[in-house]
């Protein structure tokens, strides 16, 4: 059973998702502001926030800015809002949302949404998610070290603490040091092994890049002339420093 936590003034909207989500095993708790939001997420644990944006009050973006800011700033957050504008989307995903959904929207579509974050949030078992083989690889890059057994990357000698997913886009650039990897790539050898691999689906998985561009806050000296995470305009991303595997190139 997932708990999901609905922030949105909005009553019918909370009856229609509180009908649908919950015949597939959601449970939708639901307050109609973003201070009564952000007082349950105190409370009791949640595994995901649907949160409006226009919000009597503090706004959408000010809770999901106090919620990464929080005791619990790990928690997927998907804003939900009428304002379309590819502007207020990416203001959005810049302050920590793992997704966008404008309304009107399909309550399957939803589903879909938070399904996917939570597959990214959710780190899957060692046993289940790191193959034999890799259980004790080491890729090293430039001053980064990303022991992918254990889950753990170092730069210059200090751990990063990532998220599964932004940890998984990072294996997956290592281990390809040097090379292009398309947005297609990356997206489908992110995912979780049980997952399988997947054709690209930029409607259900639209923040690549904002997952990247974290990754850069994380491990750039200046995320705004990254050096180690590159963009290759219209194609991709490259980790532009040769990988070495157990200490060898």
């Amino acid at each position: 059973m997932i708990r999901a936590l609905l922030v949105d003034d909005d009553r019918d909207l909370a009856r229609l998702l509180a009908d649908y989500l919950g015949s597939h095993d959601v449970e939708l708790n639901h307050v109609d502001n973003g201070a009564d939001g952000l007082d349950a997420l105190a409370r009791e644990p949640f595994d995901v926030v649907l949160l409006d944006v226009m919000l009597p009050g503090i706004d959408g973006f000010e809770v999901c800015r106090r919620i990464r800011a929080s005791s619990t700033p790990d928690v997927p957050v998907v804003m939900l809002t009428a304002r379309g504008d590819d502007a207020d989307r990416i203001v959005g995903l810049e302050i920590g949302a793992d997704d966008y959904v404008p309304k009107p929207f399909n309550p399957r579509e939803l589903l879909a949404r938070v399904r996917a974050v939570l597959r990214r949030a959710r780190p899957a078992p060692l046993s289940a998610s790191v193959p034999a083989a890799a259980a004790s690889e080491t890729l090293r890059a430039g001053p980064l070290e990303i022991d992918v057994g254990a889950r753990v990357v170092r730069r210059e000698g200090t751990e990063v603490v990532l998220t599964s997913f932004e940890f998984r886009i990072l294996v997956v650039l290592a281990r390809r040091a040097g090379e292009t990897v398309t947005r297609e790539e990356l997206a489908s050898e992110a995912r979780e092994p049980a997952q399988g691999k997947a054709s690209y689906d930029p409607s259900v998985d639209r923040s690549l890049d904002v997952h990247v561009s974290r990754l850069r806050q994380k491990l750039e000296e200046d995320p705004k002339d990254p050096r180690l995470i590159k963009t290759v305009r219209g194609v991709g991303y490259v980790l532009a420093v040769p990988a070495r595997k157990n200490g060898r190139v």
